[in-house]
């Protein structure tokens, strides 16, 4: 029995062949030298090791690439049938996962700032904030000598943002895997090690517990095969041995490195808020409508919904949308599908109370004078009302177009490919963070500048 891309988990549990057959591996989307992109393409340990592995054994990898907490849910869902991401194997963690054999010996190290002469060791952090990255083994073992030195730690998402921290000034110093750090130390990230390496546990390859063995099986072979034959020690050698490879030399090299992502990124952010508004629209007109319905049912529907999209997160629906839907029905929901509807109901709610207040706003008599000419209501409303409330509505509906763009921006959380998430990638492997966000902010604006001159350009045309 084949397994399809994208409908992870199809392989029987008593199939114990894999030869042929496609997994879904879920894995971080922030975490050098393990996972990163270098070109737009996704690279690093874990990327090398497990298509190695892959062409070793016969099967197939396709590749998610969500973040370390998006990847775990995803793998809960069984919208992956694995994740590879760094993940360190610890007994709380076998109660739900079946883990491979260790493919990595981790460790701990300490880093601040390199300009910073006060901190030289744990001694020193008395009273100071330090960094370390969610659900990793540096939060750990930050938090379990915490109280020891008299220190706060400070749990955030990537690398990345942890080292800005402690240049910002934030935090004073960042607990983090020790080969991440030396591979952000030498691609100048502006950081330097002040502690010895505190052995750490072991990088595991995870699946659900009982579920996918004869992939973890043949995980195990590979590894052992690349073990043997020195395909492994090549992998690591690549990008810890002299990890510090060519980085742009200036903003201009970034620029141009960048863009190419970068387009890609700003194309599927345009793309999927056109889908999305087109569908906010319809939705949001016949709500509207209801609202202002006499019957109380069809009122208190379209209020029910206004109130349960308006008063909720965005980001509680990406993750219910991706992560939860396919628990609860056992559909493979797609990231494109989960983000249209993501936005198109948040902003659905927010359209139709822009139409029943755009409708509400026009002087009742002109309804009246229409049908007392002999016009029905619903010509009335078609011919007279409408228009003038569209045009009241316009300014709003332009102004909740723009916000969808930005608020595309949230997708990033569960792996959308748009325009922040294509520079988060970005700086996560040169940590050239603030220059990077300087250029996808300049993007954002002129996207926003661009499609505000488009919008009122129809609505002078059309509303003149």
């Amino acid at each position: 029995m084949a397994l399809v891309a994208g409908a992870p988990g199809a392989l029987a549990q008593g199939n114990e062949s894999v030869d042929g057959q496609t997994y879904v591996v879920g894995t971080d989307t922030t975490f050098a030298p393990f996972e990163f992109r270098k070109d737009g393409k996704l690279t690093g340990i874990d990327m090398d090791l497990i298509n190695t592995i892959a062409k070793d054994q016969g099967f197939k990898v396709e590749i998610r690439s969500l973040g370390f907490s998006a990847a775990l849910q995803a793998l809960s869902s069984n919208q992956v049938d694995g994740v590879i991401a760094g993940m360190s194997i610890t007994d709380e963690r076998k109660e739900i996962y079946d883990f491979s054999e260790p493919y990595f010996e981790s460790g701990i190290q300490m880093a601040v700032d390199r300009d910073d002469e006060a901190v030289k060791g744990y001694e020193d952090l008395k009273g100071k904030t330090v960094v370390a990255k969610t659900g990793s083994e540096g939060e750990t073992y930050a938090k379990s000598i915490a109280n020891e030195y008299g220190f706060k730690v400070k749990s955030l998402d990537q690398s990345a943002t942890m080292y800005e921290s402690v240049k910002a000034g934030s935090a004073v110093a960042v607990f983090d895997d020790y080969p991440v750090l030396a591979y952000g130390i030498a691609q100048n990230n502006g950081l330097k090690t002040v502690t010895d390496k505190v052995p750490g546990g072991s990088y595991g390859f995870a699946v659900n517990k009982g579920e996918n063995t004869a992939l973890l099986a043949a995980f195990n072979d590979g590894l052992a095969e690349l073990k043997a034959n020195g395909e492994y020690d090549k992998i690591l050698n690549t990008y810890l041995a002299d990890p510090s490879e060519a980085v742009p030399s200036n903003f201009f090299d970034l620029v141009a490195k960048s863009l190419p992502a970068l387009m890609t990124g700003l194309g599927n952010t345009l793309l999927v808020t056109a889908i999305s508004f087109a569908v906010a629209m319809m939705l949001g007109l016949a709500f509207g409508f209801m609202k202002i319905s006499g019957n109380i049912v069809v009122r208190g529907i379209s209020t029910s919904f206004v109130n349960i999209f308006r008063g909720t997160p965005l980001l509680l629906w990406a993750f219910m949308f991706y992560f939860g839907l396919p628990q609860l029905t056992g559909w493979d929901v797609s990231i494109w599908v989960a983000g249209v509807l993501t936005l198109s109901l948040n902003s659905a709610a927010y359209i139709a109370e822009i139409v029943r207040g755009g409708i509400q706003s026009v002087d009742p008599g002109q309804l009246e004078a229409s049908r007392s000419l002999g016009l029905g209501y619903g010509k009335s409303m078609q011919k007279v009302v409408v228009p003038q409330a569209f045009k009241m509505m316009t300014p709003s509906l332009i102004n909740q177009l723009i916000i969808m763009l930005k608020d595309s921006s949230l997708l990033l959380a569960i792996g959308f490919g748009e325009l922040l998430y294509q520079g988060q990638q970005i700086y996560a492997a040169n940590f050239r963070v603030t220059e990077t966000l300087i250029i996808v902010g300049f993007i954002y604006f002129v996207a926003i500048m661009a499609l505000t001159k488009l919008a009122n350009f129809a609505d002078r045309r059309f509303n003149k």
